[in-house]
């Protein structure tokens, strides 16, 4: 055996110090492998949805029905599986509804608790007692472990379990119980969430979701680039910055900044009343909510807006100018105004602007700030990079994130892989270097971590350059179009401008050469592996699929934001992958979380995909199969060196 093996194995003897517990784990090991793999649930662009975001995250995208369906079929009433499906999604409110109406309180909570008893074992059965018992709330630990694993219809048991239930309700204590085992309940039911990017923008409440994310037991994200430009105003690019704000005015979500996460935009609001005092600002009217926006901060912001765009563009010139090697001198566009015959060059040909009122610009230096616009942004960068919470957040997407993943031989990510128009990968030059496929989302990725991590100030600036380049390039794989017509969209009425060519791949994909040419590249075989993506929302009213290549492409964005909605028809794709195989998910809009508890309504679905695997899934079949089947060859081997002689046992 070589000296190296030797040291790795008495490494692993301090944890596994005698043939018995070595043998012990071995064996445990291996019956793990034949459990049924556990459930995922993949959800992307949520866009600061929260409520429709927390009930899709609460029903498992209909896997907690399934399971209520499975475990009680036909001799429960429609009726009742609503009431104890939304009991499940929402225990705390439903329990107040319930305190109120029931007559025979005690009665009821008898009969919830050996219902939600019965869901809350089978949709533990498919992971070992372990698990299990580790899931279990502090609180009410043993009360859960007797419930599960006792018999009700066995007479040595029966009044112990009984005795269990009537001694949790006199000591008024079955209220906290029900809520533990509902929790529970979701909690077994999906085992592990991928988030396909796009948390943050359009909607008010990405700090929210980013919470609940946070106390998820198990999750990953892939980057989207609205992510990715949260992560750029974190680390302290203006850019980004001057972006997250633009687009939180133009939402009307500038609440989710100062509410939310306590950035202070008053010198904003001072500078905008201060220069845009008079300015109708007609081109920055605000796509806000009516019910929840009050008419004089709706003009207030609507200044704002146009202040921090116009800050934005100065900015952006400057960080093009100062990166040549980006190849964005298209997108430089102030210099192209001519503001006395109110004119602007676009590509070689002029267009009449909206307004000609930028008293913040100089012709002669188009893209230098102002002295009071510079400290509005200093100011408003300072914010962001002190902000205690959002710091929380983005550590957070930087710690479970990335901008692609290969799991259970799925590869997800948010964009696309760019590619020329004759189905090769694009090569893109990052600092004098061409990649391309795999190598480029590497590349941008190690960049992005530096842009936060980096203390060596040359890779920082790299990194944070590299983070706002990954939010509007068109080489970018998060972005996907030839360019952001931002600009376009405000000054210029001509909505030929507004167009935003799409990356070849979007027209590619629907060849099944290409899916697979994907797939191979970042590892996977092209037979038995999918590819899930987001980004581009699927207008399903247009009798556009989600499914691809015979399913072997899923896109699931189809408008979980309220503002892509009226496009796609929809309220968003997700995507459930249990032991059994894919089922992919089309959800109608959701209404409020109090219809919901009021009336038992959920989220009405359809399933777009069933794809069922020919056997099915075990541990065995998953990543994490691979490496306890690894962890078992390790084992087997610090076996035969203790049988050997080379190591001894260290305990008895």
């Amino acid at each position: 055996m070589k000296e190296t093996d030797v040291r790795y194995l008495k490494g692993l003897s301090k944890q596994y110090p005698t043939i018995a517990s070595a043998a012990t784990e071995i064996i445990n090991l291996q019956a793990i492998l034949s459990l049924p793999k556990g459930t995922e649930h993949f959800i992307t662009d949520i866009h600061g949805e929260y409520e429709q975001f927390q009930h899709i995250l609460k029903n498992g995208s209909g896997a907690i029905k399934r399971k209520i369906e499975d475990e009680f079929g036909n001799t429960f009433s429609l009726s009742e599986k609503k009431a104890i499906a939304t009991l499940i999604y929402y225990p705390e409110l439903k329990l107040k509804q319930i305190q109120k109406q029931e007559e025979n309180i005690e009665d009821w909570y008898k009969v919830t608790i050996y219902r939600l008893t019965r869901i809350c074992k089978a949709a533990s059965s498919k992971y070992t007692r372990s698990k299990v018992r580790k899931s279990l709330p502090r609180d009410f630990a043993y009360v859960i472990e007797e419930l599960m694993t006792g018999r009700q219809d066995m007479s040595d048991q029966e009044a112990y379990y009984n005795e269990i239930v009537n001694s949790v309700i006199h000591t008024k204590r079955a209220p906290e119980l029900i809520v533990a085992l509902c929790n529970l309940i979701r909690r077994f039911v999906v085992d592990h969430l991928h988030v396909v990017g796009d948390i943050f923008d359009r909607g008010p409440y990405p700090h929210l979701i980013m919470d609940t994310l946070m106390e998820h037991h198990s999750v990953d994200i892939q980057w989207g680039n609205h992510d990715v430009l949260w992560m750029g105003a974190a680390a302290g690019n203006p850019c980004c910055v001057a972006n997250v704000i633009r687009i939180s005015a133009k939402y009307g979500n500038l609440n989710t900044l100062e509410e939310g996460y306590g950035i202070n935009l008053i010198p904003l609001a001072r500078l905008a009343m201060t220069k845009y005092e008079k300015d109708t600002c007609e081109a920055f009217k605000l796509d806000y909510r009516e019910e929840e926006y009050d008419l004089k901060d709706a003009l207030l912001d609507e200044k704002m807006h146009k202040a921090i765009s116009i800050i934005q563009f100065k900015l952006e010139g400057q960080l093009i100018l100062r990166r040549p090697e980006f190849k964005m001198e298209h997108r430089l566009l102030l210099d192209k105004m001519d503001l006395e015959k109110g004119t602007v060059i676009v590509e070689g040909k002029e267009y009449p602007l909206k307004t000609k009122h930028f008293p913040t610009m100089d012709p002669k230096q188009p893209y230098e700030l102002t002295s009071e616009e510079a400290d509005v942004i200093e100011r408003l960068t300072q914010a962001f990079v002190n902000c205690e919470r959002l710091q929380r957040h983005i550590r957070f997407l930087f710690s479970k994130g990335s901008l692609y993943k290969v799991y259970n031989s799925n590869l997800l990510y948010h964009g696309c892989v760019p590619f020329n128009e004759d189905g090769t990968f694009k090569k893109v030059n990052i600092y004098g270097e061409d990649y391309s496929g795999k190598a480029l989302y590497d590349v941008l990725e190690n960049y992005a971590r530096k842009g936060y991590f980096a203390i060596e100030p040359q890779e920082k600036q790299k990194g944070l350059d590299i983070l706002w380049f990954i939010w509007k390039n068109a080489n970018s794989p998060v972005f996907g179009k030839s360019k952001m017509t931002t600009f376009e969209r405000y000054f210029i009425a001509d909505k030929a401008t507004h167009k935003e060519p799409k990356n070849p791949y979007y027209k590619l994909i629907e060849k099944e050469e290409i899916v697979n040419k994907i797939l191979m590249e970042f590892g996977l075989s092209a037979e038995g592996s999918h590819i899930i993506n987001g980004h581009i929302p699927v207008e399903s009213k247009k009798g556009e699929s989600p499914v691809k290549c015979n399913g072997k492409l899923l896109i699931i964005d189809g408008g979980f934001s309220k503002a892509y909605q009226p496009k796609t028809g929809i309220a968003g794709y997700t995507l459930i992958y249990n032991s059994y195989g894919l089922l992919l998910a089309a959800h109608e809009p959701f209404e409020s979380v109090e219809k919901a508890v009021q009336s038992e309504s959920d989220v009405h679905s359809h399933m777009v995909l069933v794809q069922h695997s020919v056997h099915r899934k075990t541990v065995a079949d998953t990543d994490v199969g691979k490496e306890i089947r690894e962890n078992i060859r390790d084992l087997t081997e610090l076996l035969k060196a203790y049988r050997e002689g080379i190591i001894a046992e260290t305990a008895v």
